[in-house]
């Protein structure tokens, strides 16, 4: 019977996944995966066709992780009926699991794939891009029901979306310039006061 290789595909974007975050997607060569993995070269090309194909594949999956997040962020928060109280539980959604999130990972694969050029031409870009407007939607439409609730005008609800996706990306930032990981659940609690105090 033919083994089923999907426990092994995982193994290798796992790894994968964590050493370009760490190194880079330049310094994490094929071999270095495989050694991380203990697999063979013949199972990752059993599996992806290049380290391009590699590089697209831990995008993909990163991404819709990333979109999953934030799905269970709105499932979690959906029966309450206040549009302010939902908001402010959905940033304390992520607040309280910020140091979980910094232990699984030192920064984040967006980051990391946007800064090197030789990965925006293989549609990588493009799945992150998707990734942030999905973010964008969702956190826009909690914001602009939360101000009309109140009657608040604190500008367009796209933009203070994304200053809220920004707020996660510069915790990412911090967390690993300064080796600490205590600020994603630093900063997302500045963000979730700031928003209690505007809203009232």
């Amino acid at each position: 019977m033919p083994r089923n290789g999907a426990p092994n595909r995982e193994r290798i974007l796992d790894v994968a996944t964590g050493l370009v975050i760490e190194y880079g997607f330049a310094a994490t060569s094929v071999d270095r995966v495989l050694a991380a993995a203990g697999t063979s070269k013949g199972a990752f090309f059993h599996h992806f066709d290049s380290k391009s194909d590699l590089a697209r594949a831990i995008t993909e999956r990163y991404a819709a992780g990333d979109i999953a997040q934030l799905h269970e962020a709105l499932e979690a928060t959906s029966a309450i009926h206040d549009p302010v109280d939902r908001l402010i539980a959905f940033v304390r959604f992520f607040e309280e699991r910020g140091d979980e999130l910094m232990a699984e990972q030192s920064s984040c694969l967006y980051i990391s794939v946007l800064t090197e050029q030789q990965l925006i031409g293989l549609g990588t870009a493009e799945l992150i891009t998707a990734a942030i407007e999905a973010w964008r939607a969702e956190i826009a439409a909690l914001l602009e029901a939360a101000t009309s609730a109140r009657g608040v005008d604190l500008g367009d609800p796209a933009v203070l979306a994304d200053h809220v996706f920004v707020t996660f990306e510069g915790a990412f930032l911090l967390c690993r310039s300064t080796g600490s990981p205590t600020h994603m659940r630093a900063q997302l609690g500045v963000l979730r006061r700031l928003l209690e105090a505007a809203l009232g």
